[in-house]
C-alpha cells in the first residue's frame, strides 16, 4: 500500500511542478518514481481511522488524521534533511499560516482531502484487489520493492552527501551567495547530481561553518544578557560595581551586533 501511494504522490508532485515550471522534474529525495512520505502518510491514516486494525473514523476524523499525520511527516522530513544535508530543501516561509517554513496550511488541507478520498473511496477497492493475489507472490513482490527502495536510499544518501560537501566547502559571505554558487556547480555535474538540483530548484544552503558560528554567537549573546541581568539585580546593594555593569553592557552590545550581522547573512532564514 505504501509503495502504490508513494508512486501516486510522486505523480502528483511531478504534475504540480510541471504546471509551475512547464517541464518534467523528478521530485523527491529518492531517484525512483516514488515519494515515501505520501505512502507512509496514507498507511498511518488507514491504520488510525481507516478500519484496517481499529475503528473506522468519520469523514471529519479522517480529514484531521491526514491533516495531522501527513503534516507531521512533512515537517520531520524537512527537519531531518536540513540537519543531515545542510540545506533547506523546500521553504514555505512566504506562504500564509506556515510553521517554521516547513509546512503550511494549504498543503495540510490538501493532505486532509486526499486522505479522505483515499481512505473512504479508494482503499476499499485496493484491499479487495490485494486479496485476490497469491500470498507467496505478494510476499516476493513486497520484498523486491523493499530491496529496491533500500538500494535507492543508499545511492541517494551518497549523492546528497556529495552535495553537502559542496555546500560546506563553497566560499561565500552569506547563504544566498553560497546557494547561487552551489546551484551553478550542480548544474555542471553528472546526471544524478543534476537531478537533485532539478528536484529542489529553490533549495537554500545552510553551511555548517555559518550555522556553528551562529549558534556560538547566540550562546555568547545569551551569556552577556544573563551577566547584565545579574549585575542589575545587584544595583541596589552596597557592593554594586557600576564600572563592571558598564563593561557587561558593552559586551552585550558587541554580542548583539555580531549576532545581528551574521543573522543577516542567512537572509531571514532564522
Amino acid at each position: 500500500m505504501a509503495f502504490i501511494f508513494s508512486i501516486l504522490g510522486w505523480i502528483m508532485e511531478v504534475t504540480l511542478k510541471f504546471i509551475q515550471y512547464h517541464r518534467f522534474i523528478n521530485r523527491g529525495f529518492l531517484i525512483g518514481p516514488y515519494c515515501p512520505i505520501y505512502g507512509f502518510g496514507v498507511v498511518g491514516v488507514t491504520i488510525l481511522v481507516g478500519g484496517l486494525i481499529g475503528r473506522e473514523g468519520t469523514y471529519a476524523e479522517t480529514f484531521m488524521a491526514g491533516f495531522v499525520i501527513c503534516g507531521f511527516l512533512e515537517y520531520m522530513t524537512s527537519f531531518y534533511m536540513e540537519k543531515m544535508f545542510h540545506a533547506r530543501w523546500w521553504d514555505y516561509s512566504s506562504k500564509p499560516m506556515n510553521l517554521n517554513g516547513r509546512i503550511w496550511i494549504g498543503n495540510l488541507i490538501l493532505f486532509g482531502l486526499a486522505s479522505l478520498i483515499i481512505v473512504k473511496w479508494i482503499a476499499p477497492h485496493y484491499f479487495d484487489f490485494i486479496e485476490t493475489w497469491n500470498p507467496f507472490l505478494l510476499g516476493v513482490f513486497a520484498w523486491a520493492i523493499l530491496v529496491c527502495m533500500l538500494f535507492d536510499y543508499v545511492i541517494s544518501h551518497f549523492l546528497m552527501n556529495i552535495v553537502k560537501k559542496e555546500i560546506d566547502t563553497t566560499d561565500g559571505d552569506n547563504t544566498e551567495e553560497i546557494s547561487i554558487q552551489v546551484h551553478a556547480l550542480l548544474q555542471n555535474k553528472n546526471l544524478l547530481l543534476r537531478r537533485i538540483y532539478q528536484a529542489y530548484p529553490e533549495f537554500k544552503v545552510l553551511p555548517s561553518r555559518l550555522t556553528k558560528k551562529y549558534k556560538k554567537l547566540k550562546k555568547d549573546y545569551k551569556t552577556a544578557q544573563k551577566e547584565c541581568r545579574n549585575l542589575l539585580h545587584q544595583k541596589f546593594r552596597t557592593n554594586f560595581n557600576s564600572e563592571q555593569l558598564k563593561q557587561a553592557q558593552q559586551r552585550l552590545e558587541e554580542a548583539y551586533q555580531e549576532l545581528n550581522r551574521l543573522t543577516g547573512r542567512f537572509k531571514k532564514r532564522y
